[in-house]
Parts: structure tokens; C-alpha cells; sequence
């Protein structure tokens, strides 16, 4: 046995812990923001479209302020690749009329998945505040969307607690009142203490949440970034993962292998622990997320091999 495999950061037989049957995944990007930036995205969709994901999702970003890209990109997915596209629709900075005419447009093309969410402030507002004559909180915006059409709907949770929650507790009532409204699916922010995750599964069973709670799995790519953002978003960072990535700022090569190992390692307890699905938060890139998937067993079909007479 190898030294990374005792240290437990790489599975001695990924594949053979699935037990031959691969998980399903699920893939999120972002919004281009140049045309260069749409080209590298459209590379890295055509080079995931191959691994069957079971949706694909695409960002909003923080205040709407991505809205307009959103839109295109969900379209594109749409017109151009055999992906189902889910877009995300937030409450902030947008009446429930503007929300509903874009909800109808949507349905209209042919895009049947909304990831619904309260969303961010814009930049410089600090505390979140309600729209007037908008959709306050996800829960209303579940409600509403299923009012105008049968969408299929996915919505956010937190194993380590939304930052700005009263307390665990009321977070996990307020994941509740979306479910009650009619999600189908929760999708979970990213963390890396598998533990996290299965005492939240537990503790939103027992709140009565009986819809599935896809983790959310990040394959860290810069750890100085990742650990910035995680003080923000309220996501702990393991004591382990400094030193897994101690010394390689300089070595982008050693420091994706060790990325991908941790992943893949991350999922393959989860599904040992029962889940089957997951979300990949790929930052437009495809690299890591074609390894992660490749070590869990799915992979793109062989092309058939033509008989010779």
C-alpha cells in the first residue's frame, strides 16, 4: 500500500468501492464574461457533455448582476447539446413580474429545472433586504415559480449553516419551507468534513425533509482562494488540507493531482455512506472534474467497435 493510500487521501480502489455502478453527477458553471471567456466555457461543456451529467446548472451572480449571461448561456446549453440545462433564478434586485415573465420565457424555450434562491445583495449593500413587490426568500419563489409552470426545482442548503441564519436550527427550518413549497431536490454549499454532511442528512431527516441532498463537492484548486471564500460562506476548512497543499503555489501540476485525489476521496465516503449523487462545482474548468469522475466510474460510452469481415 502506497503512502498516499495510507494516509487515506486516495481510495486503494475508487471504482470497485461503487461496486460497478457509477454515481449520477451534476455539473454548475458561471456566466462568461468576454468572449474569450465563452469560448473556454463552450470547450469545457463540450468536453463534460460526454459523461451523461444528469443536469447541468449555470450561475447568477451576486445582485442579478449576471443576468442577461445567464440567460444566453442556459440557452445555448439548450440549443446546442444534448445537457439539460437548469438556470438559477434569484429574489434580489427584480419584481415577481420581472421574475415570472423570465420564468415563462424559460419554460417557453423548452427549460424545465430552476435552481431557486434567495441570492445575494449587490456588492456595497451589505445585509440582504427583500425587493419591494418581489419574492422575499427561496420559499416564495418556489411557490411562485410552481404557479406558473410544473418546473423541477432545486434549492440550496447548508450542512455548516447559512452565515446569516439565527442559529443551525432555524436554517434548517427555513430548507424546510422550501421543500414544503415544492422543491424536488437540495443542493448543499461546499464542504469538505464528509461528517458535515452525513449530520445534516441525519438532522433534515429528522425535521421531516425526505427529498434528496445532493453535496455540493469543490475540487480545490487555489487553497489560499478557497480558504478566503470558506470564511465568507461559512465553510470550515479541515486542518489537513493545509498541509496536503503545503508548498505546491508554484507546481499547479502536483497541486491538481492532490486536488482531484481529495474529491475523489471526499465521494467515495460519501457514497459509502449511502449518497449517490453529486454536484461538482467545476469554475469552468474541465480537467479536474474529468479525473474526479473518471476514479468514480463515470466516464464517456467507448465508441462501438466496427466488426471486419
Amino acid at each position: 500500500m502506497d503512502a498516499l493510500t495510507r494516509r487515506g487521501l486516495l481510495a486503494a480502489d475508487p471504482v470497485g468501492d461503487f461496486d460497478g455502478r457509477a454515481p449520477r453527477v451534476s455539473f454548475e458553471f458561471f456566466p462568461p464574461k468576454s468572449a474569450e471567456m465563452e469560448t473556454r466555457l463552450w470547450q469545457v461543456i463540450k468536453r463534460l457533455e460526454p459523461l451523461g451529467p444528469r443536469f447541468v446548472s449555470v450561475t447568477y451572480g451576486a445582485g442579478g448582476s449576471t443576468r442577461e449571461r445567464t440567460h444566453a448561456t442556459v440557452h445555448r446549453i439548450r440549443n446546442e447539446t444534448a445537457l439539460e440545462p437548469a438556470a438559477h433564478l434569484t429574489c434580489v434586485a427584480a419584481t415577481r413580474e420581472e421574475i415570472d415573465a423570465v420564468a415563462e420565457e424559460y419554460w417557453r424555450a423548452g427549460i424545465r429545472h430552476i435552481v431557486a434562491l434567495r441570492g445575494d445583495p449587490p456588492e456595497g449593500e451589505g445585509k440582504y433586504r427583500p425587493t419591494a413587490a418581489g419574492y422575499a426568500y427561496a420559499a416564495d419563489l418556489v411557490a411562485g415559480l410552481l404557479r406558473l409552470a410544473p418546473f423541477e426545482i432545486s434549492v440550496a442548503a447548508y450542512p455548516e449553516t447559512h452565515p446569516e441564519a439565527e442559529s443551525a436550527e432555524h436554517d434548517l427550518d427555513n430548507l424546510k419551507r422550501k421543500i414544503d413549497a415544492g422543491a424536488t431536490r437540495a443542493i448543499t454549499q461546499y464542504f469538505f468534513e464528509v461528517d458535515s454532511y452525513l449530520r445534516f442528512r441525519d438532522r433534515a431527516a429528522a425535521k421531516g425533509i425526505g427529498v434528496p441532498i445532493v453535496p455540493g463537492i469543490l475540487p480545490v484548486t487555489n487553497f489560499a482562494q478557497v480558504k478566503k471564500f470558506s470564511a465568507q460562506c461559512g465553510a470550515s476548512i479541515p486542518y489537513w488540507m493545509a498541509g496536503h497543499f503545503g508548498g505546491l503555489d508554484d507546481d499547479p501540476d502536483t497541486r491538481r493531482l492532490v486536488a482531484a485525489s481529495i474529491a475523489a476521496e471526499q465521494c467515495r465516503r460519501l457514497h459509502a455512506n449511502g449518497v449517490h449523487e453529486f454536484h461538482f462545482y467545476t469554475l469552468n474548468r474541465a480537467d479536474l472534474i474529468v479525473a474526479i469522475c473518471h476514479l468514480l466510474g463515470v466516464r464517456a460510452p467507448r465508441a462501438s467497435a466496427v466488426a471486419t469481415v
